[in-house]
């Protein structure tokens, strides 16, 4: 039989997660790495209104979140800008976020702007909610990506595909591996596309024209003829 341990149990060797999870648990440092989950750099003026606290607070919240690993700070002219501190940190947050959402921890926005989230947002510069979920299951359902297990790769009929398209395969081919991996979505509970692969087909809608990046915000609009075209390239 399993026993009970008492809260004074020590902490045991391994990876320190209680480190982790006090820095993303403050409300106003996640509201700051959420922010951060566009993908754009920001101020830290930019930061403290997103967390809805003072300039001289942000400065503290910034710097606990720098020696954490979690975001990187890099100066330009004048100014010095943040942003998370990869895709790692991105897919954390997708995760937690995903997990939450599972527990019912939402928290409460009223108006158009969580519907839009869902429908259709930038997840560290790739596609995410619904549109994200379709492109990802379209191009599994036609074999252009494979899912052996957990591993994720693009099959020669997806590398035609993304030939006609425009991707530049030998860009891709240079990147880092895994050129492309699984991003659980916290709104559709299921798999979106990460990875270099994931933002070169974000850029490729963004050329196309068929949607924006609306300001200050992760929503992603699509155009009435966008969005069309983005279903029909994207067929389920």
């Amino acid at each position: 039989m399993l026993g009970c341990f008492g809260a004074d149990q020590s902490m045991k060797d391994g990876p320190d997660i209680a480190r982790i999870a006090a820095l993303i648990g403050d409300p106003a440092r996640s509201n700051i790495l959420t922010a951060l989950m566009s993908g754009k750099a920001l101020t830290a003026t930019e930061l403290a209104s997103e967390a809805s606290i003072s300039a001289p607070t942000v400065s503290g919240h910034v710097r606990k979140l720098m020696d954490g690993g979690l975001i990187l700070g890099c100066s330009q002219g004048r100014h010095r800008y943040f942003q998370l501190a990869g895709p790692h940190v991105a897919n954390l947050l997708e995760v937690i976020m995903g997990f939450a959402a599972a527990q019912g921890h939402l928290r409460t926005r009223p108006g158009p702007r969580d519907p839009a989230l869902r429908a259709a947002r930038i997840c560290y510069r790739h596609l995410a909610g619904e549109a994200g979920v379709r492109m990802y299951e379209s191009l599994l359902a036609r074999a252009f990506l494979v899912l052996d297990e957990d591993a994720l790769s693009l099959t020669p009929q997806g590398e035609s595909f993304l030939l006609s398209l425009g991707v530049d395969l030998a860009a891709l081919s240079k990147k880092h591996p895994p050129q492309c991996r699984n991003c659980l979505d916290w709104s559709e509970r299921r798999h979106h596309l990460g990875g270099p692969l994931g933002r070169s087909l974000m850029d490729f809608i963004f050329q196309k024209g068929w949607a924006t990046h609306l300001p200050h915000s992760r929503t992603i609009q699509f155009t009435q003829t966008g969005q069309k075209a983005f279903e029909r390239m994207f067929p389920l």
